[in-house]
């Protein structure tokens, strides 16, 4: 009984301290068509031999990874991760912890998230950052509420090139918060007139750079014109590699940053659990959602850190709370800010420009194919190309082949005949000079 500890007479004296007879009772008010009265189509049980051998051979379903040339990306990339890493967030100090609640008995905790908080106001340009969010798009749907709060306006407006899964949880939230939202069509080509859609009642305008077709944005002049009209400018990325090299969200007048974080420090791990980041300018930290760890000193003058916010209903009032989902996610932020702290200032710029030199590279093989082109003039690590046929059989055939080489466009916008040819192909900095030449060749001979 080694994951069933209770006995029978364990069973009878709980329900006899909650006063009811037995376990029947519990389900009084759920009605008996309702109930299912048969045992679960379920296979019997097996021993632990059994169950590793039977998870093992659905494992073998899957390509890892890092076992064949892999260009996937999309919001989720494969970068190497330090040794170092793993081994220290797997300290049982690290690896236990939750979240800080009791902050006096908290100390380790609250001082990597001080330190993890002033790592992502760096690299955004920002002043202020939070503890982090659950991941890029629950920050990016943060961030249009808080507009909402600032302003005081009904409306978000979208920009085409916005990640669809970033664009549709915002629309989710929006739709249950009653906000209006406004999503421009995709623009593979990446020029959109965002300032366009611009008037007295948008509350913010969300633009992403690089944007989800590897397009990079200066996003100075639609600041401008939206901080002319009273709203707030809002930058996303998915790729955070690319703030070691193109020019952060704050030093082009975005009011809120978000992105995520997962490329710095964490795996890929089947989608998550990734980590979230937020900054904003210092003017709007009381309405900047989740927590806020502080520095300060103890009345012997010794350095310490606080919860210096924490606005969400666990912590206040709920008609007072900012936000009711966000929480900060804990060991991806160590992770995160151990990668960081091993990379500094000038590692992270050598890793983004090896990455943008692999792209470019790939790119560049790519585009030599015959039928195949390239859209992007300017991108990160990051970029689009346009093949003939249908993408997503192509995607399929290379896999066959042993490459994985990118995501269909629609995969993430179906129901969209004039993105059926383009695949979003990422390159990072574990990708070799083989793992491009053996994409090239699977691909000529797939569309040969």
């Amino acid at each position: 009984m080694r994951y069933l500890p209770l006995t029978a007479a364990d069973r009878r004296a709980m329900l006899s301290r909650i006063g009811v007879s037995d376990i029947e009772e519990l389900f009084a008010d759920i009605a008996h068509e309702k109930r299912i009265s048969r045992p679960l189509d379920l296979p019997k049980g097996i021993g632990e031999i059994g169950v590793e051998r039977a998870l093992s051979k659905l494992a073998a379903h899957n390509v890892p990874a890092g076992s064949v040339p892999f260009f996937v990306g999309a919001g989720a990339y494969k970068h190497h991760v330090p040794a170092t890493v793993d081994h220290l967030i797997q300290r049982s100090e690290f690896l236990t912890s939750y979240t800080p609640y009791q902050p006096e008995i908290a100390q380790g905790t609250l001082q990597y998230l001080f330190e993890f908080q002033t790592q992502v106001a760096m690299l955004t340009g920002m002043e202020v950052a939070n503890a982090s969010m659950y991941d890029g798009s629950t920050a990016a749907s943060e961030a249009v509420l808080m507009a909402h709060r600032i302003t005081r306006r009904p409306k978000a407006v979208l920009a085409g090139n916005l990640h669809p899964h970033y664009r549709e949880t915002i629309e989710t939230v929006a739709r249950l918060a009653e906000h209006e939202v406004v999503a421009l069509p995709p623009a593979p080509s990446g020029r959109q007139d965002w300032a366009a859609a611009i008037d007295n009642t948008v509350a913010c305008v969300v633009v992403q750079t690089p944007d989800f077709y590897g397009h990079l944005h200066d996003l100075t002049a639609l600041a401008d014109k939206a901080h002319a009209a009273g709203a707030l400018l809002v930058a996303v990325f998915t790729e955070a590699i690319a703030l070691g090299l193109v020019q952060p969200p704050g030093a082009m007048g975005a009011d809120i940053a978000v992105g995520e974080g997962q490329s710095i420090g964490n795996a890929l791990a089947f989608g998550g659990p990734y980590v979230g980041l937020f900054a904003t300018r210092q003017k709007h930290v009381r309405q900047m959602p989740g927590r806020l760890a502080g520095e300060t000193v103890d009345r012997q003058g010794r350095r310490g850190f606080v919860l210096t916010l924490a606005t969400r209903e666990q912590h206040i009032r709920r008609e007072k709370a900012t936000s009711n989902i966000c929480t900060n996610s804990g060991l991806c932020v160590l992770a995160f800010t151990i990668h960081m702290s091993l990379l500094g200032e000038a590692g992270l710029r050598r890793l983004a420009r090896v990455n943008h030199a692999n792209a470019v590279a790939l790119a560049k093989a790519l585009g030599k194919v015959e039928g195949v082109k390239v859209l992007n003039d300017t991108f990160f690590n990051e970029f689009t190309i346009r093949v003939p046929g249908d993408a997503a059989e192509v995607i399929e055939k290379l896999a066959a082949k042993g490459v994985l080489g990118g995501v269909p466009v629609s995969r993430l916008e179906p129901g969209r005949p004039e993105l059926a040819r383009l695949i979003v192909v990422a390159a990072t900095e574990v990708n070799t000079d083989e793992d491009r030449a053996a994409y090239v060749a699977a691909l000529t001979e797939v569309l040969g």
